[in-house]
């Protein structure tokens, strides 16, 4: 395994009760500055309540959101990740979401198995940064939409509030606010309004557009807002009640005052200093040396290793939105391995991804940890589940720990899944009780105990899989 060594680095040695000692003993250097304002133990201990993975995958994710920063100063050159995993359903993916989640930057998770080399018929590799992009402006909309809720919500009340006094003066404010007093009261909820609908969008031709070419794109949208005379969006006059008329008003009004928002702007800059790219499957698109001499005809093979070099090494795309530099996006690779090597990677993409963080196999004690741990464990899940039939379900210790037991021993002598068993053991013991519960008294209490346990569970262990014996 590679480390890389960066100011981070001795900060993630420590454990969750000399944390915040360490924290605050560390010496802070002019150049650190980060967009985020979490250190690296802190962004593991609130991972951990979340998603339960090894300690050694955990410590290099939020390590590299730090390095690959692009407002420090002197920066050194951002180390992407690839986290073979050599086993399913250990957490590689939930790693890197729930990270991107807490930094509240871009992510997108990719199957490198989708795309295809430049000039065969799919979708290339430049694809990625434009979904990227997408993702952002969603959540940079999100974003301000929430700065401005506030504003758009007393706009909207005084427009419908026009509807129904007229517009404001003085010898109508005590009609006014009468109005407004019902208004706010759910008095006039049943009354109906006409107000301007947003029509629905039709479908046009913007699929067979360039997409990467912001004056087509910009045309488009003149052309369609000509065809609804001026308006950005076609509308119609409808006559609606208030209570679903305002919730129409609000988006109308949150479109205005986003208007005046550099929307694209702020999307570009979330890219380009904390997106993470994701790219699972990254051992589907190599073929073993031995066997196809180095090359592979497949499109979707060693073209998109070609393709993913200039792209994680940093590079500009031109997407919709405007050109987006690469440089410091986070790339996450994630692959098995079981059929192939490492080492059948391209050497320059293995040069791209230096940093290797291999997970091992889940343990029985890992599968109990993943019951209990988590914040919304499956337990739990089952627990509420049952809960809004007015049962109480209650998960002995020791049954839990069968369950465990249950769920490694069929990963060894099945197939290793990893803890998605745990979905196929609990569902087989909760299905006699969730078809149940709806016919049970109010108030009552089921209790899963290690005999319910191995009395589900007892039929599926003493099956074999023979198919490893036929020839």
């Amino acid at each position: 395994m590679y480390s890389l060594l960066s100011p981070c680095a001795c900060m993630v040695q420590c454990n969750t009760k000399s944390m915040q000692h360490k924290i605050n003993a560390y010496p802070r250097t002019p150049y650190q500055t980060y967009t985020c304002t979490l250190y690296t133990p802190q962004i593991v201990v609130r991972i951990r309540v979340l998603v339960l993975v090894p300690y050694t995958c955990l410590r290099f994710v939020p390590l590299f959101t730090h390095t690959c920063s692009p407002t420090r100063t002197r920066t050194p050159q951002c180390s992407d990740v690839p986290m073979f995993g050599f086993v399913f359903s250990c957490g590689k993916t939930e790693v890197a979401r729930r990270m991107a989640e807490i930094n509240d930057a871009p992510f997108l998770k990719v199957e490198a198995t989708k795309f295809t080399e430049v000039g065969y018929h799919g979708r290339d590799v430049d694809q990625i940064v434009r979904d990227l992009m997408d993702v952002a402006m969603q959540l940079a909309k999100k974003r301000h939409t929430e700065l401005v809720r506030d504003q758009a919500e007393t706009l909207a009340e005084e427009r419908i509030l026009d509807i129904l006094a007229g517009p404001s003066s003085e010898t109508a404010t005590r009609g006014r606010e009468s109005f407004r007093d019902m208004l706010q009261q759910g008095l006039l909820d049943d009354q109906e309004i006409e107000i301007d609908v947003p029509s629905p969008k039709q479908q046009n031709n913007q699929n067979e557009l360039d997409q990467t070419n912001p004056q087509i794109v910009a045309m488009s949208d003149l052309m369609q807002r000509l065809a609804a005379g001026g308006k950005k969006t076609p509308s119609e006059r409808k006559k609606l009640p208030i209570s679903e008329a305002r919730g129409i008003v609000l988006e109308l009004e949150l479109e205005r005052l986003l208007e005046h928002v550099d929307l694209k702007k702020s999307a570009i800059k979330a890219v380009e200093e904390s997106g993470v790219v994701f790219i699972d499957e990254i051992d589907k698109i190599c073929s073993p040396k031995e066997g196809m001499g180095g090359r592979s005809a497949d499109a979707s093979a060693e073209g998109v290793q070609r393709d993913l070099l200039p792209l994680i090494e940093g590079t500009t795309i031109n997407t919709k939105h405007g050109n987006v530099n690469t440089d410091y996006i986070l790339f996450i690779a994630s692959g098995a391995f079981h059929a192939v090597k490492v080492s059948d990677l391209l050497p320059e993409l293995q040069g791209r991804l230096p940093i290797r963080v291999e997970l091992a196999g889940l343990t029985q004690d890992d599968l109990y940890k993943i019951l209990t741990e988590p914040v919304a464990n499956l337990v739990r899940q089952q627990v509420e589940l049952i809960g809004a039939e007015g049962v109480r379900l209650v998960f002995e210790d020791e049954a839990l720990r069968e369950i465990a037991k249950m769920a490694a021993t069929l990963n060894k002598t099945v197939e290793n899944i990893g803890a998605r068993r745990l979905h196929t053991v609990l569902e087989r013991i909760m299905g006699s009780i969730s078809f149940d519960a709806a016919e049970m008294e109010a108030g009552t209490t089921v209790t899963v105990t290690k005999q319910t346990v191995e009395d589900r569970m007892q039929s599926v262990t003493k099956k074999m899989d023979v198919s490893r014996y036929i020839l």
